[in-house]
């Protein structure tokens, strides 16, 4: 047995390992991707094989925590991808203003930014009050750290020159407040909005929804994880509700390609038809 093979065992052990002792399943995340972390976790931890991140992992409970962070998917901005929220304001909010009351789900929301970012937009455009936005994500540490809406003031540039090519309409530094190195959004952002632990992978459906956005998650997940997230979406997402994906995701080759109308093939929106 080589050493790649030997390694494949490991790995398969490991994840194994996690999802009975604490319930958290990445057997069936991508492949090239779960390597690259858990490889990572093992010089952090200043180990030199899976097996011995294997026995830390299962008996310290601080190690999976940190083992937890480096799995989370947290690269995001805020207006991240600004052509997509010019597509949400002429494509989808004129759907979203029919309806009475409009709940939207972020599937894996990570740090919040992209939370926040729409928070700003149904602001913008008069919906908010008439919103309630459900930000979920499986990792608990980063949704604490997002409900607080405490960013890096640094990061502050970047966002506020992604914000006015996504069409924002007023002084972003306006929606914040610059303390020390800090940038805290206010509270009439987070009013409406509830932060909760899911887990895509495993977690069933809470609530029916008119827009679901779940951009950049599904690129990590190989291809049977990745339909059984498009259930899930699916089931979740009312008749005429809409569903964001990120740039290199799409419904095309899934079993649920017919049950929706393209909004925006560019931007990755699609229309649930039935």
């Amino acid at each position: 047995m080589n050493k790649n093979e030997l390694e494949e065992i490991e790995l398969r052990l490991l994840l194994e390992g996690v999802y009975q002792r604490y319930g958290y399943d990445f057997r069936e995340y991508a492949e090239a991707s779960l390597k690259r972390r858990v490889r990572q976790c093992i010089r952090d931890e200043q180990l030199t094989t899976i097996s011995g991140f294997q026995e830390k992992v299962l008996h310290d409970q601080a190690c999976m925590e940190r083992f937890l962070t480096t799995m989370s998917i947290d690269v995001t901005a805020m207006f991240r991808d600004p052509a997509f929220y010019v597509a949400l304001r002429k494509k989808v909010v004129p759907l979203l203003r029919a309806e009475p009351f409009v709940r939207i789900w972020h599937a894996g929301c990570a740090g919040g930014e992209e939370v926040y970012s729409m928070a700003i937009l149904l602001r913008e455009e008069g919906l908010y009050d008439k919103s309630r936005l459900y930000a979920t994500d499986m990792n608990g540490a980063l949704l604490e750290k997002a409900k607080a809406g405490i960013f890096r003031l640094s990061a502050m540039k970047e966002y506020t020159a992604n914000y006015l090519q996504a069409g924002g309409s007023r002084s972003f530094a306006d929606y914040y407040v610059a303390k020390y190195d800090n940038a805290m959004f206010g509270p009439e952002l987070r009013a409406n909005i509830v932060w909760a632990q899911h887990n895509l992978v495993t977690d069933a459906s809470f609530n029916e929804f008119h827009l679901i956005l779940c951009r950049n998650v599904m690129i990590y997940f190989n291809k049977s994880l990745q339909a059984r997230v498009h259930d899930l979406l699916y089931d979740s997402l009312a008749v005429s509700g809409i569903l964001g994906l990120g740039s290199k995701e799409s419904i095309r080759f899934t079993s649920h390609e017919a049950d929706y109308e393209v909004l925006d093939d560019r931007q990755k929106l699609y229309r649930r038809i039935r």
